[in-house]
Protein backbone atom coordinates (compact mmCIF):
# COMPACT_ATOMS: atom_id res chain seq x y z
CA UNK A 1 0.00 0.00 0.00
CA UNK A 2 1.54 3.23 -0.81
CA UNK A 3 1.00 5.78 1.99
CA UNK A 4 1.99 8.47 0.02
CA UNK A 5 -0.77 8.34 -2.57
CA UNK A 6 -3.24 7.92 0.49
CA UNK A 7 -2.08 11.25 1.86
CA UNK A 8 -1.98 13.01 -1.53
CA UNK A 9 -5.87 11.54 -1.91
CA UNK A 10 -6.55 13.02 1.47
CA UNK A 11 -4.76 16.50 1.07
CA UNK A 12 -6.78 16.95 -2.32
CA UNK A 13 -10.29 15.81 -0.78
CA UNK A 14 -8.98 18.98 2.10
CA UNK A 15 -8.58 21.87 -0.97
CA UNK A 16 -11.91 20.10 -2.30
CA UNK A 17 -13.45 20.99 0.77
CA UNK A 18 -12.01 24.25 1.24
CA UNK A 19 -13.07 25.16 -2.07
CA UNK A 20 -16.66 24.06 -2.19
CA UNK A 21 -18.84 27.02 -1.38
CA UNK A 22 -21.10 27.66 1.69
CA UNK A 23 -24.25 25.46 1.44
CA UNK A 24 -22.96 23.36 -1.76
CA UNK A 25 -25.00 20.51 -0.97
CA UNK A 26 -27.89 22.33 0.40
CA UNK A 27 -30.24 21.74 -2.91
CA UNK A 28 -28.88 18.37 -3.63
CA UNK A 29 -28.91 16.43 -0.02
CA UNK A 30 -32.21 14.57 -1.07
CA UNK A 31 -31.98 14.24 -4.92
CA UNK A 32 -30.13 15.25 -8.49
CA UNK A 33 -31.48 16.79 -11.15
CA UNK A 34 -28.19 16.28 -13.42
CA UNK A 35 -27.85 18.94 -16.47
CA UNK A 36 -25.92 16.74 -18.52
CA UNK A 37 -24.61 12.96 -18.19
CA UNK A 38 -21.66 12.35 -19.70
CA UNK A 39 -19.89 9.73 -21.19
CA UNK A 40 -15.87 10.04 -21.52
CA UNK A 41 -12.96 7.26 -22.10
CA UNK A 42 -11.51 5.90 -18.75
CA UNK A 43 -8.32 7.80 -18.88
CA UNK A 44 -6.26 10.09 -16.30
CA UNK A 45 -5.45 12.65 -18.35
CA UNK A 46 -8.88 12.92 -19.64
CA UNK A 47 -11.02 14.73 -16.39
CA UNK A 48 -14.78 15.12 -17.34
CA UNK A 49 -15.19 17.68 -14.22
CA UNK A 50 -11.94 19.36 -15.48
CA UNK A 51 -12.73 20.10 -19.23
CA UNK A 52 -16.22 21.71 -18.17
CA UNK A 53 -14.89 23.04 -15.17
CA UNK A 54 -17.45 21.84 -13.27
CA UNK A 55 -16.32 22.44 -9.50
CA UNK A 56 -19.67 22.50 -7.95
CA UNK A 57 -21.84 19.64 -7.49
CA UNK A 58 -25.20 18.99 -9.22
CA UNK A 59 -24.67 19.42 -12.55
CA UNK A 60 -22.83 16.63 -14.41
CA UNK A 61 -23.64 13.01 -13.97
CA UNK A 62 -20.34 11.06 -14.81
CA UNK A 63 -19.65 7.89 -16.29
CA UNK A 64 -16.30 6.47 -17.25
CA UNK A 65 -15.62 3.54 -19.49
CA UNK A 66 -12.94 2.14 -21.84
CA UNK A 67 -12.91 3.75 -25.27
CA UNK A 68 -15.72 6.06 -24.21
CA UNK A 69 -18.31 3.34 -24.89
CA UNK A 70 -22.04 3.97 -24.10
CA UNK A 71 -23.18 0.30 -24.12
CA UNK A 72 -23.16 -2.66 -22.46
CA UNK A 73 -23.38 -6.43 -23.22
CA UNK A 74 -26.46 -8.04 -20.91
CA UNK A 75 -28.09 -11.63 -21.88
CA UNK A 76 -25.99 -11.47 -25.30
CA UNK A 77 -27.75 -8.05 -25.96
CA UNK A 78 -26.13 -4.92 -26.04
CA UNK A 79 -28.16 -2.23 -24.63
CA UNK A 80 -27.31 1.79 -23.09
CA UNK A 81 -25.11 1.39 -19.99
CA UNK A 82 -26.99 1.58 -16.52
CA UNK A 83 -24.69 4.42 -15.36
CA UNK A 84 -26.04 6.53 -18.65
CA UNK A 85 -29.64 5.13 -18.70
CA UNK A 86 -29.98 5.82 -14.80
CA UNK A 87 -30.12 9.95 -15.35
CA UNK A 88 -32.02 9.80 -18.52
CA UNK A 89 -34.67 8.26 -16.90
CA UNK A 90 -34.43 8.48 -13.49
CA UNK A 91 -33.10 12.53 -12.80
CA UNK A 92 -34.59 13.87 -15.36
CA UNK A 93 -31.13 14.64 -17.36
CA UNK A 94 -31.74 15.70 -20.78
CA UNK A 95 -28.18 16.19 -22.15
CA UNK A 96 -25.63 13.36 -22.88
CA UNK A 97 -22.32 14.24 -24.24
CA UNK A 98 -20.45 11.43 -25.47
CA UNK A 99 -16.44 12.66 -25.16
CA UNK A 100 -13.46 10.92 -27.00
CA UNK A 101 -10.03 12.07 -26.64
CA UNK A 102 -6.89 12.07 -29.30
CA UNK A 103 -4.49 9.19 -28.09
CA UNK A 104 -7.16 7.08 -27.31
CA UNK A 105 -5.43 3.69 -25.70
CA UNK A 106 -8.63 2.03 -26.30
CA UNK A 107 -8.76 2.72 -29.81
CA UNK A 108 -5.21 1.87 -30.37
CA UNK A 109 -6.06 -1.47 -28.62
CA UNK A 110 -9.19 -1.97 -30.89
CA UNK A 111 -6.85 -1.15 -34.03
CA UNK A 112 -4.28 -3.58 -32.78
CA UNK A 113 -6.78 -6.01 -32.36
CA UNK A 114 -8.34 -5.82 -35.40
CA UNK A 115 -5.19 -6.32 -37.74
CA UNK A 116 -3.30 -8.57 -35.74
CA UNK A 117 -6.01 -10.61 -34.05
CA UNK A 118 -4.33 -9.77 -30.56
CA UNK A 119 -6.26 -9.06 -27.50
CA UNK A 120 -5.08 -7.29 -23.94
CA UNK A 121 -4.90 -10.85 -21.84
CA UNK A 122 -6.89 -9.44 -19.16
CA UNK A 123 -10.74 -10.64 -19.55
CA UNK A 124 -12.20 -7.37 -18.71
CA UNK A 125 -10.13 -5.17 -21.07
CA UNK A 126 -10.52 -7.60 -23.41
CA UNK A 127 -14.16 -7.80 -23.20
CA UNK A 128 -14.18 -3.98 -23.65
CA UNK A 129 -11.83 -3.68 -26.64
CA UNK A 130 -13.62 -6.42 -28.59
CA UNK A 131 -16.90 -3.95 -28.67
CA UNK A 132 -14.78 -1.63 -30.22
CA UNK A 133 -13.60 -4.04 -32.95
CA UNK A 134 -16.18 -4.15 -35.22
CA UNK A 135 -16.16 -0.41 -34.86
CA UNK A 136 -12.77 0.05 -35.78
CA UNK A 137 -13.10 -2.46 -38.68
CA UNK A 138 -15.85 -0.25 -39.62
CA UNK A 139 -13.74 2.43 -39.23
CA UNK A 140 -10.98 1.45 -41.48
CA UNK A 141 -13.10 0.62 -44.80
CA UNK A 142 -14.39 4.43 -44.18
CA UNK A 143 -11.95 6.28 -47.10
CA UNK A 144 -12.99 9.36 -44.38
CA UNK A 145 -10.76 7.78 -41.90
CA UNK A 146 -7.98 5.59 -43.93
CA UNK A 147 -7.40 7.78 -47.32
CA UNK A 148 -7.54 11.09 -45.12
CA UNK A 149 -4.84 9.54 -42.66
CA UNK A 150 -3.13 8.22 -45.59
CA UNK A 151 -2.76 11.73 -47.38
CA UNK A 152 -1.55 13.52 -44.46
CA UNK A 153 1.09 11.53 -44.02
CA UNK A 154 2.01 11.58 -47.49
CA UNK A 155 1.70 15.49 -46.60
CA UNK A 156 3.73 15.51 -43.82
CA UNK A 157 6.54 13.16 -44.17
CA UNK A 158 10.72 13.91 -45.19
CA UNK A 159 11.05 15.88 -47.91
CA UNK A 160 13.91 15.43 -50.63
CA UNK A 161 13.61 11.49 -50.00
CA UNK A 162 14.83 11.93 -46.49
CA UNK A 163 14.48 8.74 -44.70
CA UNK A 164 11.97 8.16 -42.21
CA UNK A 165 12.35 6.01 -39.30
CA UNK A 166 9.12 4.98 -39.06
CA UNK A 167 7.47 5.89 -42.12
CA UNK A 168 3.88 4.38 -40.91
CA UNK A 169 3.98 6.18 -37.10
CA UNK A 170 2.35 9.48 -38.43
CA UNK A 171 -0.05 7.33 -40.61
CA UNK A 172 -1.05 5.14 -37.87
CA UNK A 173 -1.72 8.16 -35.13
CA UNK A 174 -3.56 9.83 -37.54
CA UNK A 175 -5.68 6.74 -38.65
CA UNK A 176 -6.09 6.30 -34.78
CA UNK A 177 -7.82 9.46 -34.33
CA UNK A 178 -10.03 9.80 -36.81
CA UNK A 179 -10.97 6.40 -35.31
CA UNK A 180 -11.43 8.19 -32.10
CA UNK A 181 -13.76 10.58 -33.69
CA UNK A 182 -15.36 7.59 -35.72
CA UNK A 183 -16.10 6.07 -32.27
CA UNK A 184 -17.95 8.72 -31.16
CA UNK A 185 -19.93 9.08 -33.64
CA UNK A 186 -21.00 5.22 -33.50
CA UNK A 187 -21.47 5.50 -29.74
CA UNK A 188 -23.92 8.64 -30.65
CA UNK A 189 -25.91 6.79 -33.16
CA UNK A 190 -26.03 3.94 -30.56
CA UNK A 191 -27.11 6.36 -27.82
CA UNK A 192 -29.81 7.76 -30.07
CA UNK A 193 -31.38 4.54 -30.98
CA UNK A 194 -31.95 3.89 -27.28
CA UNK A 195 -35.18 3.98 -25.75
CA UNK A 196 -33.81 6.21 -23.15
CA UNK A 197 -32.39 8.93 -24.77
CA UNK A 198 -35.98 9.54 -26.41
CA UNK A 199 -36.30 13.11 -24.87
CA UNK A 200 -32.83 13.90 -24.55
CA UNK A 201 -30.28 15.44 -26.62
CA UNK A 202 -26.93 13.43 -27.59
CA UNK A 203 -23.79 15.28 -28.38
CA UNK A 204 -20.35 14.11 -29.09
CA UNK A 205 -17.12 15.52 -28.53
CA UNK A 206 -13.76 14.87 -29.06
CA UNK A 207 -11.05 16.17 -26.28
CA UNK A 208 -7.62 17.44 -27.72
CA UNK A 209 -4.33 16.73 -26.27
CA UNK A 210 -2.08 16.34 -29.22
CA UNK A 211 -3.22 19.06 -31.20
CA UNK A 212 -5.07 17.17 -33.55
CA UNK A 213 -8.42 19.74 -33.87
CA UNK A 214 -6.41 22.72 -33.11
CA UNK A 215 -3.54 24.49 -31.05
CA UNK A 216 -5.20 24.64 -27.93
CA UNK A 217 -4.36 21.75 -25.48
CA UNK A 218 -7.16 20.54 -23.03
CA UNK A 219 -10.41 22.17 -25.74
CA UNK A 220 -13.18 20.08 -26.24
CA UNK A 221 -14.54 20.12 -30.35
CA UNK A 222 -18.14 19.21 -31.12
CA UNK A 223 -18.20 16.80 -34.32
CA UNK A 224 -22.35 15.83 -34.10
CA UNK A 225 -25.35 16.67 -32.15
CA UNK A 226 -28.24 13.99 -32.72
CA UNK A 227 -26.65 12.55 -35.94
CA UNK A 228 -25.75 15.95 -37.23
CA UNK A 229 -21.78 15.81 -38.22
CA UNK A 230 -21.96 18.67 -40.98
CA UNK A 231 -19.12 21.29 -39.48
CA UNK A 232 -21.42 24.45 -40.59
CA UNK A 233 -24.27 22.74 -39.26
CA UNK A 234 -22.72 22.49 -35.84
CA UNK A 235 -21.48 26.31 -36.30
CA UNK A 236 -24.22 27.41 -36.38
CA UNK A 237 -25.93 25.54 -33.30
CA UNK A 238 -23.21 26.47 -31.57
CA UNK A 239 -22.71 30.37 -32.37
CA UNK A 240 -19.84 32.71 -33.72
CA UNK A 241 -18.23 33.14 -30.09
CA UNK A 242 -17.76 29.03 -30.13
CA UNK A 243 -17.33 28.49 -33.45
CA UNK A 244 -13.76 27.19 -32.60
CA UNK A 245 -15.39 24.62 -30.72
CA UNK A 246 -16.65 22.67 -34.08
CA UNK A 247 -14.11 20.66 -36.19
CA UNK A 248 -13.49 17.28 -37.28
CA UNK A 249 -10.95 15.05 -38.71
CA UNK A 250 -13.32 12.87 -41.36
CA UNK A 251 -14.00 15.58 -43.84
CA UNK A 252 -15.82 13.80 -46.60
Amino acid sequence: MSRRALVDLLDRNDDHVAALSSGSFDQHRDGQRPGVVSVCCSDSRVSQEGMFAVDEPGFLFTAGAIGNSVSALVDGERVLDGSVAYPLRHTETEVLAVVGHTGCGAVDAALTAARTGEFPPEPGIRADVEALVPIVEEGLSDPAVVGSAVDDANADGPADGAADEDPDSHADTSVRDRLVEYNVHEQVAFAGESEETADATVYGFVYDLHGAYGDRDGAVYLVNADGERDPAALRDLVGEAHADHVATLLER
